[in-house]
């Protein structure tokens, strides 16, 4: 019998961290709560008689195909639809030998860790930033570099300004970390402009830029933005992205889009982990890509969440205080908010709880820690109805919070 577990753990394993989105998703379950917390898509979009004819299909013409094992890279036909797709929507330069199919975008960004990532060494991102990529890199004891954002995005002066620094202690970052396209959590977008300047800097540094891209056909508005890899000649970024918000989260799906040399790696880092992605979800998204369907339920979930945000940016307008901050994202799936400096959401979260109420704390999502007084409201999973109550809900409760005088004790530490 092992009496003291602790002493046979790695020191990676003593690193990792729950995530506090994936613990919160655990509200959803608590009777009359209202979530603006997880980034889940509305399960009343997904595509359920659809998926059943896909299934069908599969079973009856080729069963032994989907249910057996496949390659690393997955399956030819899907990387054949998502090469032709990329190429006609994206402007990516790509070949299906230039895809790998992976249990969704976050196992791309932990084998992107596995590939890139020794203990000690450097990346970037901008912050706030995605908790499930800093959890990646952070499990593989790399160093981050936060970034401020500016009302294109990246703030590049800041950047320059941070890999002179960093150059000069000798220290050559690995990588960019960006999700360029309606961020998570922030909803902002990065100019073109800063997009032709990140991909500059990254060959004047000499670093590769991770774009992390599974927002960027949920637009409601405007022009899209080619992604950054649409302009990449040199193989310097590698392309995430994942049919989790644009079909079903949970077929686990994604794919990585990089150059010959970078993806030998990808998959060999992929062969130690699962050897492959499941084959049988891998076959439904090619039967539904190859049907016509995944253009026409994308443009059903843009023009539902695009009603979903609205409804929820006139209520923030009507009910919160005129304190309280904001930008209306032009895609995706979240607002940013920014309290006054007195709240801290880390405090109220528990008192939005006791109102049926719930929300991810702005401190998620600074590597670093900080920023107490902002949070993160998802408007695509609630229904309708239920946005404007818990819009409501939470105004009160930010309300009553904005009528207490904390004292330094009462803060929790770090404050």
């Amino acid at each position: 019998m092992v009496v003291n577990i602790e002493r046979l753990f790695s020191k990676r394993a003593g690193r990792m961290r729950s995530s506090e989105i994936r613990e919160l998703l655990k509200v959803i379950k608590i009777p009359g709560m209202i979530s603006f917390a997880g980034g889940l898509p509305n399960p009343n979009a997904f595509p359920v008689d659809i998926i059943k004819k896909c299934v069908n299909n599969i079973l009856e013409n080729y069963p032994e195909k989907a249910l057996q094992y496949g390659t690393t890279e997955g399956s030819a036909q899907l990387r054949g639809e998502l090469a032709k797709r990329m190429r006609n929507k994206n402007k990516i330069n790509c070949e299906l030998h230039n895809i790998m199919i992976t249990s969704g975008a976050q196992q791309a960004l932990a084998l992107s860790a596995i590939a890139f990532l020794d203990p000690g060494d450097t990346y970037l991102t901008s912050v706030p930033a995605y908790l499930g990529a800093v959890q990646s890199f952070h499990a593989f004891e790399a160093n981050c570099e936060s970034l401020p954002m500016d009302d294109q995005g990246i703030d590049i002066e800041a950047l320059r300004r941070n890999l002179e620094r960093l150059r000069r202690t000798g220290i050559n970052p690995k990588f960019l970390y960006t999700v360029p396209t309606f961020q998570n959590p922030s909803g902002e977008t990065v100019s073109m402009s800063h997009r032709k300047e990140l991909l500059q800097i990254a060959s004047e540094y000499d670093f590769l830029i991770i774009e992390d891209d599974p927002y960027g056909e949920l637009i409601f508005e405007g022009k899209p933005v080619p992604p950054i890899k649409s302009l990449d000649t040199k193989g310097r970024v590698v392309y995430i992205s994942s049919f989790s918000k644009i079909l079903a989260p949970g077929f686990r799906l994604g794919w990585v889009i990089a150059s010959r040399q970078i993806l030998e790696k990808l998959v060999l880092s992929k062969q130690a982990t699962d050897l492959c992605t499941n084959v049988f979800s891998q076959y439904i998204a090619y039967e539904y890509i190859k049907g016509g369907y995944l253009d026409k339920h994308v443009e059903t979930i843009r023009n539902m969440y695009k009603k979903h945000r609205d409804i929820m940016v006139d209520e923030i307008v009507k009910q919160f205080p005129s304190t309280v901050k904001w930008k209306v994202p032009k895609g995706g799936m979240f607002i940013w908010i920014e309290l006054p400096k007195t709240i801290d959401t880390r405090i109220m979260f528990q008192k939005a709880i006791s109102e049926k109420v719930a929300y991810v704390v702005g401190e998620a999502f600074f590597p670093e820690g900080g920023n107490y007084h902002s949070m993160r409201l998802n408007f695509s999973y609630t229904d309708e109805k239920f946005i404007r109550e818990g819009i409501q809900r939470l105004a009160e409760v930010i309300k009553e919070e904005l009528k207490i005088d904390y004292q330094n004790d009462q803060l929790p530490e770090g404050v």
